[in-house]
């Protein structure tokens, strides 16, 4: 683990239980089988000589009917006119390959393979080195000091998704194009000197240095090795180690792919000053910055100034930052194991990768704005492609990473999304199965459930509880071939309002817990035991950093949205929210609606729901509150 405390497990052994969130992890597998391999192959052959356009045949009578005609193509970024074409297609091998290892879906190992083969073909054609959807002449132009959009960017993208492809995917040949497109930057990079090379490290790199990272930890070539040490940001990360904040006012979704890049660099290579980056990068624009409600400090994809998030509320956060700062708090965790990080991530995903995502078309939204009269702007299947239009792809494949960590001791429970992890411990065949009592309320997402419909059609059940419940409730069962002795440690949120509630086997253990900590059960566990634990929660107030009366309303970790189209004072006590908010439609059918809330007691009736379930109406997240006389 090279000095970390906890560590993930292997792809494919943690997975989704059914549920609601489940099926937006089906929503996305749904969407990338759409996309067709024509489609998105087409301009890596269009680079490579193996395919073009002429329309009708010229002068013959040949019909069009039949054509695959530019109106099927992909357009937006993915456009053969635009320079930045080429990245969706690591989006969707990173994708691919985190799907399968959860699925074993052979429909998209299947479809994933084939294109590897032919982006294979492709680099043949190229000469055996060079794959991208665009010339290489652009690096050259890049290399000259002439504008070209992000080449570099774009092609981490793509060795990302054949990285992945490799490790999570099985694929062999995809570490065969990585190496190859190595060599030929190994090659162009060797002409430049140190200076000339910081100049391109300035002109929007992305993950490089993640990426180089990645395939020297798998080939121990000294000349990935290099390409680490040129692809090391100086001007930026020393800057950072000063102390000084080089954020304010810069391009985020810059910077952390090359943070992500310095702490994949420490991971291979032990070099500690690569650590003592990424540690400054998260004082710098985390705990120094604050943020949002929704754990954004970038607007417009700016990193904000600190204690001026109240003059920033414009277009709103940007997906690739909010996925990439959650890769990074992931990071962070299993370096520290400090449950922090393990919040941030949390608020991140409820408040930016569900509220990026359409939850019915799957669609996603570039920016997400807080401000007064905010609207979410869906893309479409085809005809935008944007970047977050990949980043989202890729996101909605990665929900099970952070529920499950390893350490030393056993198994830590890091979210709580209903899942299931299986694992062998000393030899030990061991299964834990999480799952959420349905009729205390089911989120992230709420939604029919069997113990739902059970509960309201059976008589002789005990009652349901008559209002919507103040509390979430889990079980985690554990099945083991042979009792084995190992440590559970269960994530106590930053959101809980009050000591949790925890049973083992039916006995209530009573200790003194900490919030945004770890409870840690040390047993002997054998095959069937139950863990049942409630979480309290609240219906609270986040004052925005460097504001005086603005506040957001939370239930628990859910930001919540006024469906309002302007800004609108409430009068109350803005740290006790009950006296401004009451719940609302809080029933249906067999589930609760979770974070439904409306005003009382103010001059106009405003409703709230969680801002993830918001698609096509015009919201607020942050609201003035006077003091009642």
């Amino acid at each position: 683990m090279n000095g970390s405390i906890m560590s993930d497990f292997p792809n494919g052994q943690v997975t989704l239980s059914a549920g609601p969130l489940a099926a937006r992890f089906e929503l996305n597998k749904t969407y990338i089988l759409s996309l067709t391999n024509d489609n998105l192959l087409r301009n890596f052959y269009l680079e490579a000589g193996l395919w073009s356009y002429s329309g009708n045949g010229g002068t013959t009578s040949a019909t069009t009917t039949s054509m695959d005609g530019p109106e099927h193509w992909h357009w937006g970024w993915e456009s053969p006119t635009c320079e930045l074409r080429g990245h969706m297609m690591g989006h969707w091998l990173s994708a691919a390959a985190r799907i399968y290892a959860q699925t074993k879906d052979m429909q998209i190992k299947a479809k994933a393979d084939y294109i590897v083969q032919e982006l294979a073909r492709c680099q043949e054609a190229n000469g055996g080195e060079w794959l991208a959807a665009f010339p290489a002449s652009y690096m050259n132009r890049l290399a000259k000091g002439k504008l070209v959009w992000a080449p570099h960017y774009t092609i981490h993208k793509l060795l990302m998704g054949l990285y992945e492809m490799y490790a999570i995917g099985q694929n062999e040949g995809a570490l065969d194009l990585m190496r190859g497109l190595a060599s030929w930057f190994y090659r162009w990079t060797g002409q430049f000197s140190r200076e000339h090379m910081d100049d391109l490290l300035d002109s929007e790199t992305g993950g490089m240095l993640e990426v180089w990272a990645d395939l020297y930890g798998l080939t121990k070539d000294e000349t990935h090795l290099e390409l680490i040490h040129r692809y090391d940001r100086r001007r930026f990360f020393d800057a950072l180690l000063t102390g000084q904040d080089v954020l304010t006012n810069k391009h985020a979704n810059t910077q952390i792919p090359e943070i992500l890049g310095a702490a994949r660099a420490w991971e291979v290579t032990g070099e500690e000053r690569f650590r003592e980056v990424v540690e400054a990068f998260w004082t710098c624009a985390v705990t120094h910055r604050g943020y949002y409600c929704t754990g954004a400090g970038d607007d417009g994809e700016l990193w904000i100034p600190q204690g001026h998030m109240a003059e920033r509320m414009g277009v709103g956060q940007e997906h690739c930052v909010n996925y990439n700062m959650m890769r990074l708090a992931h990071v962070l965790l299993r370096w520290t194991g400090k449950p922090e990080y393990a919040d941030y991530w949390e608020r991140r995903f409820y408040n930016g990768v569900l509220a990026h995502q359409h939850g019915e078309t799957g669609m996603i939204t570039y920016f997400l704005g807080i401000g007064a009269g905010s609207l979410k702007k869906w893309g479409s299947h085809t005809q935008h492609f944007w970047c977050c239009h990949g980043t989202l792809v890729q996101a909605n494949a990665s929900y099970e990473q952070q529920i499950f960590m390893e350490d030393q001791e056993g198994v830590a429970v890091c979210q709580w999304l209903p899942s299931e992890v299986r694992l062998k411990l000393d030899g030990v065949l061991v299964h834990i199965h999480l799952q959420q009592d349905g009729q205390y309320g089911v989120y992230p997402l709420n939604g029919w459930n069997v113990t739902g419909m059970t509960a309201i059609t059976k008589i002789d059940m005990p009652p349901i509880p008559g209002q919507r419940p103040d509390r979430f409730m889990y079980r985690l069962t554990i099945q083991c071939d042979q009792a084995a002795e190992f440590t559970m440690k269960l994530r106590v949120p930053r959101w809980v309002s009050s000591d949790p509630i925890l049973y083992v086997n039916g006995v209530r253990v009573v200790d003194s817990v900490i919030v945004q900590s770890f409870i840690e059960i040390r047993k002997t566990w054998k095959d069937g035991d139950l863990i049942q634990i409630e979480f309290p929660k609240a219906l609270t107030t986040e004052l925005l950093p460097g504001s005086e009366n603005l506040v957001a309303f939370m239930d628990g970790p859910i930001v919540l949205a006024g469906l309002i189209d302007r800004e609108y004072r409430l009068v109350g006590n803005a740290t006790l929210p009950e006296t401004i908010l009451t719940t609302d439609r809080e029933r249906n059918h067999s589930w609760w609606n979770v974070g439904y809330y409306r005003t009382k007691g103010q001059n106009e009736g405003i409703r709230f729901i969680p801002l993830y379930e918001i698609k096509d109406e015009t919201y607020t997240v942050y609201f003035p509150v006077k003091p009642k006389v």
